[in-house]
């Protein structure tokens, strides 16, 4: 027998205890079987052949599993499912709305929370549309994440002129402490430090050549972490990043720039609790190495991490025009990738970048030649269930449930 006990608040979060209540008793409810996806000529027969021998195509027998919302399967694991998401999006499209509800357990604001939109003016914050999800969030009984307080993107134009060598330890201090303030209590993790690996620049330690680093040094990072833990000291706190997924030259030496920096963290006693695998994608790419990526999640594990991957999506850009060949493709790297980090025990949560087709990043940045639609996500334009539903259900289904 388990000895009763209380749990600390941040033990709660990891579980997602409290994304728990309701969702179970939502496990009987449906979702809608799949609809026509968008109409879309199909290719030869030969050339859907060629992909199907190239990529090694495959849907698991269990892919069609019985339905019911994927917060409520990753829930019954111990897991957290959601979503990223804007205010345009929530507060103008009922439908959209319903699905997001039915189907996350937690909300990530996509741009809301960054420096370019809650920084209008070097002196000021501007939390209106930060504040409208937060409530959102609290109102539908949906965690909230944060994303994200320091990174080398979305800066506000007045930064390049305002913020130098002299002052930049200073803002970075205030907007960290004013932002993280504002929201605690109410923010289940923040991404601290987005994206401080990039090997290509060349800078010590595979640093980034960012303004952080060029106006401060490596110990930013550290500086950031003490400083959004002093100001929610129950939020769990993020490293952030992507392109350590693949077995490729590029990405094995990212990898392991990632790991050095975590342990230089952990050796400073930086109040740092997990990291987070972005998980941008490619259908397209065929150098996934399950045992590189679990000995990597085993690293991280060892040093008391928990991972979460909190940015899933899979771009289906070089795929060919027709929609079935992609979102078979799609399906089985959703699979393959899930079964890797889902069989280790320190992996929390699992979050997409974006929920339907209809609204994603990818349609912009990673638009297809062929114009056709991009179909990245587990729902389609008309929010209904796609196979890469069906692969995550699977995935969240067949864990082991090892975190109570």
């Amino acid at each position: 027998m388990f000895e009763k006990r209380a749990l600390p608040r941040r033990e709660v979060l990891y579980l997602g205890l409290s994304s728990l209540i309701g969702v179970i008793a939502n496990l009987v409810n449906k979702t809608h079987e799949p609809s026509p996806p968008d109409p879309l000529p199909r290719q030869e027969g030969r050339i859907r052949g060629a992909i199907a021998t190239r990529f090694g195509i495959r849907i698991a027998a269990n892919a069609k599993v019985a339905e019911s919302s994927l917060k409520a399967r990753a829930a019954t694991k111990g897991l957290i499912y959601g979503a990223a998401s804007q205010y345009k999006t929530l507060s103008s499209n009922a439908a959209f709305t319903r699905r997001f509800l039915e189907e996350c357990a937690i909300l990530v604001p996509e741009n809301e929370l960054k420096w370019g939109a809650v920084r209008p003016s070097s002196d000021r914050f501007d939390f209106t549309q930060g504040d409208w999800l937060a409530r959102f969030a609290r109102k539908n009984g949906l965690l909230f994440r944060g994303h994200t307080l320091v990174w080398h993107a979305y800066l506000p134009d007045w930064f390049r002129e305002t913020v130098n060598r002299q002052n930049a330890e200073q803002f970075l201090t205030n907007h960290i402490e004013t932002v993280v303030k504002h929201y605690a209590g109410q923010i289940h993790s923040w991404d601290v430090v987005n994206e401080a690996i990039y090997p290509p620049d060349r800078q010590p330690n595979g640093l980034r050549k960012s303004p952080w680093l060029k106006f401060l040094g490596e110990d930013y990072i550290d500086l950031a972490f003490r400083v959004a833990a002093q100001a929610d000291p129950q939020a769990i706190l993020v490293y952030n990043d992507y392109d350590i997924d693949y077995d490729t030259r590029e990405q094995e030496a990212k990898r392991k720039s990632v790991l050095k920096l975590l342990e230089r963290l952990k050796a400073k006693k930086t109040p740092i609790h997990a990291i987070g695998l972005q998980a941008h994608l490619s259908a397209a790419e065929t150098r996934f190495n399950p045992n590189k990526l679990r000995k990597f999640l085993e690293d991280i594990s060892s040093m008391g991490l928990k991972i979460m991957v909190t940015e899933m999506d899979v771009a289906d850009r070089e795929l060919p025009y027709d929609y079935k060949i992609r979102d078979r493709r799609v399906a089985q790297v959703y699979e393959d990738y899930l079964s890797v980090v889902l069989d280790e025990p320190a992996t929390i949560a699992v979050l997409t970048w974006g929920l339907s087709d209809r609204y994603t990043w990818l349609s912009k940045h990673r638009a297809r030649p062929d114009k056709a639609p991009v179909r990245p996500l587990p729902l389609d334009r008309d929010l209904q269930p796609k196979l890469a539903w069906h692969s995550i259900a699977s995935a969240f289904d067949s864990r082991s449930l090892t975190v109570f």
